[in-house]
């Protein structure tokens, strides 16, 4: 028998100086049982990171075929794509060609072997941002995290702030590719 997935609730208060963008987003998470509690938090970051109205999470690990967020637009087709992790090139490359914009939060233990393998193949790519976060911020909020989550976050001249349980963590917004 298969394990359910961990559903966790989300409030995120955000505040995105740089963008002109003050909302608060109340969504469901669900976490797969192969997924770490450090990427659930890097796509809960990615959520508010390139936060647009329509931003919402796919079926995730268990569908290979999909990203982590996207918006589509009416007519089916993808408008924007998000990942997380640490993926080959070619699939973001694909993504590009099939969507109107696509992102990515680079995060993981060898972020540094891939940023040798992939960021120059993806630095030519006009419609993709890759941004990354320090993976210990990551790693911190991971070791916190509840099932109900509340979080406040400020995004303001390259940095991000964010405050649980009156607690604020800071990290820098490294763009490597694009425009935030």
């Amino acid at each position: 028998m298969a394990l359910p997935s961990t559903i966790y609730r989300v409030n995120i208060q955000l505040s995105d100086i740089d963008h002109g963008v003050y909302e608060t987003i109340q969504t469901t998470a669900a976490q797969h049982p192969s997924e770490t509690e450090e990427r659930l938090v890097a796509r809960l970051l990615a959520l508010a990171i390139f936060y647009e109205p329509e931003l919402t999470f796919t079926k995730g690990i268990s569908a290979t075929d999909e990203p982590d967020l996207w918006i589509i637009g009416p007519d089916g087709r993808t408008k924007f794509w998000v990942e997380v992790g640490l993926p080959e090139s070619d699939r973001i490359i694909k993504a590009c060609r099939h969507a109107e914009k696509a992102a990515l939060l680079a995060c993981g233990k060898t972020l540094s072997n891939w940023d040798q393998q992939h960021l120059t193949k993806l630095a030519k790519i006009n419609n993709l941002t890759t941004v990354c976060v320090d993976q210990t911020f990551i790693n911190t909020l991971a070791s916190r995290l509840e099932r109900s989550i509340n979080w406040s976050i400020t995004i303001t001249e390259g940095a991000l702030y964010l405050t649980t349980d009156d607690v604020t963590y800071e990290t820098a917004i490294q763009i490597k590719t694009g425009t935030l």
